[in-house]
Parts: C-alpha cells; sequence; structure tokens
C-alpha cells in the first residue's frame, strides 16, 4: 500500500473532521426537531399530522396533487372509499345504503 503524502493525509484528516463537525450538528438539529414536535404534542396536536404536513410542504403543489390523485385511485379500486364522502352527501343521502353495497 503507497503512503500518502503528508498535504494529501492533512487535507483527508481536514475532511473527516469537517464530516464529523456537521453529523454532530445534525444530531443536534434532529434532537431539537424532536422537542418542538414533544411541545406540539403537549399542546394537543397530532404529531403524525404535524409531519405529514411538513412532508407535503416540501412538495410541489402538482406532486402533492399527483400523489393524492394516485391515492384515491387505489382507495376507490380496494373499495376503502366512498364515491361522494358523507360530508358531501346531499341531506338525507349520507346514510342511505348504497346500491353497489352486499
Amino acid at each position: 500500500m503507497s503512503e500518502l503524502h503528508e498535504s494529501t493525509r492533512q487535507q483527508l484528516r481536514a475532511i473527516i473532521e469537517r464530516i464529523e463537525r456537521l453529523e454532530e450538528e445534525k444530531a443536534a438539529l434532529a434532537a431539537d426537531i424532536r422537542e418542538v414536535y414533544a411541545e406540539a404534542k403537549g399542546h394537543g396536536f397530532d404529531t403524525k399530522a404535524l409531519r405529514k404536513i411538513v412532508q407535503m410542504r416540501k412538495k410541489e403543489a402538482h406532486e402533492r396533487q399527483e400523489e393524492e390523485a394516485v391515492l384515491t385511485t387505489y382507495l376507490h379500486a380496494l373499495g376503502m372509499l366512498e364515491d361522494t364522502p358523507s360530508w358531501q352527501a346531499p341531506e338525507g343521502e349520507a346514510d342511505a345504503p348504497r346500491e353497489d353495497a352486499a
């Protein structure tokens, strides 16, 4: 195995030390984020919903719409989603049995 020149070793050491510092900062930020979620939970917020919202806000509107359309299609195919949500159905029809119900 060939020996590295002193300048190359120093450069390598500096890179490794920078990565280590950044990893420490990342761990500290992750702990801060956990604290904020714990605080939100203490105020009665649903942390799963908050995490989902944060994830959604990272995406462009068209990406969210595309994902929602695919999800809706799959839920319909599996019979997990009604054609019209009960909150949108005309009065009296929300509780009526569906024709395709067995």
